[in-house]
């Protein structure tokens, strides 16, 4: 097992880089975090490059880790590379799936218009997982897929779900000819949600947080749908809305 212990080693300022999207689209790698994601990404070694585990911490002895290398390192490295206030201590750099482009997978889709909120892009991707949703589709905009907030919200989802990105609007062709109905979310012109019968296939479009889906996309949509308010909030959180869906939809 190795060690490091300065801050200024190399190694250590490479692993502080993968905290931007500029260096994860560079070498294709990220960093996770903590010992629930370390735990689930093990379930796929193959995707694992090297654990990182912190001077302090146990190591579990229940983890099984074949030969993947293992790099312990100082309390105070282990705070300089973690996106954390309280950092558990344990880290795993992964390999960033290689998307398959214009492939589709599955019957049923989330589809995020500009969703920028990490918080919000990682609790529904675990949504959409735990809904039995087949892929999420990135549009323009959207928040980044490996950003440390977005992992931390989605628990190790990310390795239970397929992962597509590029132009709504060409994805919605490529669905509409896979014969795949796709809703969009808007009041305008839209309909209640219930009035549309659950399906098992289904493409289904959130929008941005304080724009919806942009009225380019909504107008190539089949229908565009809309949960009701029966108390005095003006609107629902994204996240939320897209998990009620979702689950009506999977009925």
């Amino acid at each position: 097992m190795k060690y490091i212990e300065s801050v200024k080693n190399p190694q250590v300022k490479q692993w502080k880089k993968l905290l931007t999207k500029k260096e994860r689209e560079k070498t294709h790698t990220y960093l996770l975090e903590g010992f629930h994601l370390v735990e689930e990404a093990l379930q796929y070694k193959d995707e694992i490059l090297e654990i990182i585990i912190s001077e302090e911490v146990e190591f579990p002895s229940n983890w099984n880790v074949d030969n993947l290398p293992i790099t312990r390192v100082t309390t105070e490295i282990s705070r300089s590379i973690s996106d954390t206030e309280t950092t558990q201590g344990i880290f795993a750099i992964c390999k960033i799936r290689k998307a398959v482009m214009n492939e589709l997978t599955g019957k049923a889709y989330l589809m995020l218009d500009g969703v920028q909120d990490p918080g919000n892009l990682g609790t529904m991707i675990r949504t959409a997982d735990a809904a039995g949703i087949d892929a999420v589709i990135l549009g323009m905009g959207t928040a980044d897929l490996y950003n440390p907030k977005v992992l931390r919200s989605a628990q190790g989802s990310h390795f239970h779900l397929s992962f597509l990105s590029g132009r709504l609007d060409e994805w919605i062709i490529k669905l509409k000819e896979a014969n795949v109905p796709v809703y969009g979310t808007a009041l305008e012109n839209g309909i209640p949600y219930k009035e549309v019968e659950p399906a098992s296939s289904f493409g289904l479009i959130l929008g941005n947080e304080g724009n919806g889906v942009s009225k380019e996309v909504l107008a190539l949509t089949d229908k565009n749908l809309y949960i009701p308010i029966f108390g005095k909030s003006e609107s629902l959180n994204v996240a939320v809305a897209a998990g009620i869906l979702m689950y009506y939809f999977k009925n």
